[in-house]
């Protein structure tokens, strides 16, 4: 049911930037709107993952640059039988994470370096196995190209300021067109684009949890990232509000706003559906079910890991080797 809600939404997207189209230009800005929609869904689908990390300004990250995080993804992967996904890190002391690309075999995950420094290895876990829950459900491609639509919306939006109130073009609305086309086509958009993150969080919470074995190790990231998220500002994601419901906490500061404006589910509520899944007897044994992908027989020593089986980080940050986090 999730799918064919997203698939609706999704029509429902291409379908308003068909609408703002028509009201600009007639039928022919309906069918030049249409060919839009379409290349830049086949411009989505193949590049949009490499416009939102360099938004981002995010930094590929390998085994000798980051060898704890990029452990930890590799170990995650692992145990969701995924291919081992590109690692990003983000020069960002806001403690946030998403994921994106098109498929599983071409996708990426990110996270900023405030994340990594405030969360414990746990928490870093849960988070990850989030982003990677996206990358399995293939969220990724929807989610990236629901960002670039709704930001040629937008565009669409401020082209009908301009040229939407010319009397010889093929307006068939007037002013009230134009009017529609540069305020509620926009926040129709957001709308749809707040419903599509909003369908697929709580499914990427709750494969998530599977995937690491320990539910509340998510729960108290996410009410570590959402305090963090509320009192340090994100420039990047302030300059690109399109890509906000991509992270696992929205990361823009005016989100404030009632559910209905809401990029992601109340954190509360998500919290809440993570501790029912404790309570149902998932987790508890999180550091055996992380220790190796699978439930395989062999475990890393005490000495080469820490609890869990996810990598320690060096105490003394003289010793850490290159990379933000060791």
């Amino acid at each position: 049911m999730n799918y064919i809600r997203t698939a609706m939404l999704l029509a429902a997207m291409t379908a308003l930037f068909m609408g703002i189209g028509f009201m600009i230009g007639g039928q022919s800005g309906m069918m030049i709107a249409l060919v839009i929609a379409a290349a830049m869904n086949l411009f989505g689908y193949w590049n949009s993952d490499k416009m939102v990390l360099r938004m981002h300004h995010a930094q590929e990250v390998d085994e000798r640059s980051a060898p704890e995080y990029y452990g930890l993804v590799r170990q995650l992967a692992a145990r969701a039988d995924l291919p081992m996904p590109k690692v990003y890190l983000i020069d960002n002391p806001q403690p946030n994470a998403f994921a994106t690309g098109r498929n599983p075999q071409n996708a990426a995950v990110a996270a900023t370096t405030g994340l990594l420094r405030m969360l414990t290895r746990e928490e870093v876990a849960g988070v990850m196995a989030h982003e990677l829950a996206h990358v399995k459900n293939r969220d990724t491609l929807t989610m990236t190209i629901t960002a670039t639509l709704a930001g040629a919306i937008s565009m669409l939006g401020n082209f009908a300021f301009f040229f939407g109130g010319n009397r010889d073009n093929n307006n068939p609305f007037g002013f009230v067109g134009v009017l529609v086309a540069m305020i509620v086509a926009p926040l129709a958009a957001a709308l749809v684009q707040m419903a599509i993150s909003r369908t697929r969080e709580y499914a990427a919470d709750r494969m998530g949890a599977e995937i690491c074995g320990e539910p509340m190790w998510l729960a108290s990231a996410l009410s570590k990232i959402a305090g963090g998220v509320e009192h340090i500002h994100n420039p990047d994601a302030e300059h690109n509000p399109a890509t906000a419901h991509m992270f696992i906490i929205n990361p823009l500061s005016g989100e404030r706003m009632d559910n209905l404006f809401s990029t992601h589910p109340a954190t509360e509520n998500r919290i809440a559906a993570l501790r029912q899944m404790a309570a149902s007897g998932l987790g508890g044994g999180g550091g055996d079910t992380m220790s190796t992908p699978h439930g395989a027989a062999s475990r890393p020593s005490a000495s080469a890991s820490g609890r869990s089986g996810i990598p320690n980080h060096p105490r003394d940050p003289g010793a850490r080797p290159r990379g933000p986090w060791g």
